[in-house]
């Protein structure tokens, strides 16, 4: 792990903790990660980097392979609803987010939001990441995908991780 945010620390000047990585049908990656905090906008609706921890981040793209006809590799999925349970792995804490589309000059397209742990900084985390589909008032569906797909997008998942710690991240700062 050490070496992957050192390689991409020297890259893009910044440090991403990969916290998980998932691939689920049809064709899409699931990389939840913990960043580096930073300013939001609008501020209203956001919490400020100095008042947060880390930013929690989901990237979900179209993989490089396996995917549906026309879509566009690595392509960003949108309107998923993904939200971040973290709890503190000692004293059983907890905070709950919802992650919101962002954009930036590293990632593009992502979900996240910056969060204050609920602890210590040097404590571990388990964390759990829910998705959950479009609405159809979101999101409508062709014929053809219907035929070859189904009524649904994407089922509903749950992924979970244990043991995470986010000191490193936690310290780091953005230039």
């Amino acid at each position: 792990m050490y070496l992957i945010l050192t390689v991409f620390l020297f890259f893009f000047n910044t440090v991403e903790l990969i916290i998980g990585e998932e691939k689920v049908d049809p064709g899409i990656v699931f990389i939840f990660e913990g960043a580096v905090k930073d300013n939001i906008y609008p501020s209203s609706s956001h919490l400020s980097e100095s008042q947060a921890d880390v930013h929690i981040e989901a990237r979900v793209n179209w993989d490089n392979e396996k995917i549906p006809e026309g879509a566009v590799a690595g392509g960003f999925i949108p309107y998923l609803h993904i939200t971040a349970l973290i709890q503190n792995s000692k004293t059983g804490l907890k905070t709950f987010v919802d992650l919101k589309p962002h954009i930036n000059l590293i990632d593009n397209f992502h979900y996240a939001r910056n969060i204050a742990l609920p602890g210590s900084i040097i404590d571990l985390y388990n964390v759990q990441f829910k998705v959950s589909p479009p609405s159809n008032t979101e999101l409508a569906l062709h014929n053809d995908w219907l035929k070859k797909y189904g009524k649904n997008f994407l089922s509903k998942y749950t992924f979970d991780y244990k043991g995470v710690n986010f000191k490193e991240i936690a310290e780091a700062r953005r230039n």
